[in-house]
């Protein structure tokens, strides 16, 4: 057993979804946390952004010269100072 409280405005907005459904605030809430729920147990990490994992391809090229660029933002940095 579980207590819940809404602020004003959600609660409000709970009222009217769940008459406009035809159900008790009650069966609404619990409806919506199951759903929720099985949302997240049902997915694993990889799944979770299986729809955007490899999606955009930069080229590439940049990541390999990363640690030099950086080493000579560096030094640069300290000339000036």
């Amino acid at each position: 057993m579980r207590s819940l409280r809404l602020d004003p405005d959600l609660d409000e907005k709970v009222r009217r979804a769940a008459a406009a459904r035809g159900e008790s605030v009650s069966d609404f809430l619990r409806r919506a946390a199951a759903q929720r729920a099985e949302e997240t147990l049902a997915r694993n990490p990889s799944e979770r952004f299986a729809d955007v994992a490899g999606v955009v391809h930069g080229g590439g090229g940049r990541a390999r010269r990363s640690g030099a660029a950086f080493a000579e933002t560096l030094a640069d940095d300290r000339k000036r100072q």
